[in-house]
């Protein structure tokens, strides 16, 4: 796509956020019943706060995905894990819970964002997956070029 905006081209936190809320608008994305109870890591001591979490975990596994080509369920643990406090040991990283990233990538297949690779294993983007996520980064950009003009 010359001349367009891609992802690599837009603030990640702005696009995962963007991203997020456009799945939420469309209303497709199925959502497991046990999101508002379920920890993401057992190194949190809490499930997540927000009551989107799933979304901007769908938005974060799309846009990870979509930088890379093909990613399974492990490596998706390692980028989701944090640090756990062990108390007076020191403390270690801990990867994250492969049902919720398992859960978000089949939600994501679902509606047709993602596909299973069955050269590599994993999962990749779809043609259309790739092209909802460049029509919102192309958006996010513009929004960006909006709020610096009016800064000025």
């Amino acid at each position: 796509m010359p001349g367009g905006v891609s992802v690599r081209d837009v603030d990640a936190q702005k696009f995962i956020n963007e991203y997020a809320s456009f799945l939420k608008r469309q209303g497709k994305l199925p959502i497991p019943g046990w999101v508002d109870t379920v920890k993401t890591s057992p190194a949190k001591e809490l499930p997540p706060q927000s009551a989107d979490w799933y979304y901007i975990r769908a938005a974060s596994v799309a846009r990870h995905i979509y930088l890379r080509k093909t990613v399974g369920v492990g490596r998706l643990r390692k980028v989701h894990g944090s640090t756990k406090n062990r108390g007076s040991r020191p403390s270690h990283h801990v990867d994250a819970s492969g049902s919720v990233d398992r859960n978000v990538m089949k939600s994501l297949e679902k509606i047709g964002v993602l596909e299973q690779d069955e050269d590599k294993g994993g999962r990749r983007i779809t043609q259309s997956g790739q092209r909802d996520l460049d029509r919102i980064a192309q958006q996010t950009n513009e929004a960006d070029d909006d709020e610096e003009e009016e800064d000025e």
